[in-house]
C-alpha cells in the first residue's frame, strides 16, 4: 500500500519536512473507513466517519520463524487466534482482502511451511 505524503511545514532549520500518512485500513481484513450520520434528537444529520480499531501489532509466524509487523483492526486479532495462527489464517484467507504485504507474507508462508514441517518430522 503506497504511503501518502503531506507538508508538515517548516522545521527549526527552516527546510521543508514530510509526514508519512497511511491510510486506516486493515491488512488482513481490508477492513476501512466507512461514513455515515450523526442524527441528533430533532433529526438533524451531520456526516461523520466510522474508524476501524486499527493498531500496528508485530504478529509471530511460525513457518517463518520470525515476527511481522501488520496494521491490523483488533477484530482480525481474534479471528487470528480464533484460526490458530497468523499461518493458519493467511493459508485461509482470500488474496482479494488481503493487503500486498500480506499477499507477499502468504506466499512466503506457503513457500516455507514444507520445510517447517520437515524439520519438525525430524
Amino acid at each position: 500500500m503506497p504511503k501518502k505524503r503531506r507538508s508538515a511545514g517548516t522545521s527549526a532549520a527552516g527546510s521543508i519536512g514530510t509526514i508519512d500518512i497511511m491510510a486506516r485500513r486493515c491488512e488482513l481484513t481490508g477492513k476501512g473507513v466507512l461514513t455515515g450520520n450523526n442524527v441528533s434528537h430533532a433529526h438533524n444529520k451531520t456526516r461523520r466517519r466510522f474508524l476501524p480499531n486499527v493498531q500496528e501489532m508485530a504478529l509471530h509466524s511460525d513457518a517463518l520463524g520470525r515476527a511481522i509487523r501488520l496494521k491490523v483492526c483488533v477484530s482480525a486479532l481474534r479471528t487470528v487466534e480464533k484460526k490458530g495462527g497468523l499461518d493458519a489464517y493467511l493459508t485461509a484467507a482470500k488474496d482479494s482482502q488481503l493487503s500486498l504485504k500480506a499477499r507477499r507474507l502468504k506466499r512466503a508462508v506457503a513457500k516455507a511451511a514444507p520445510a517447517a514441517e520437515a524439520t519438525a518430522v525430524d
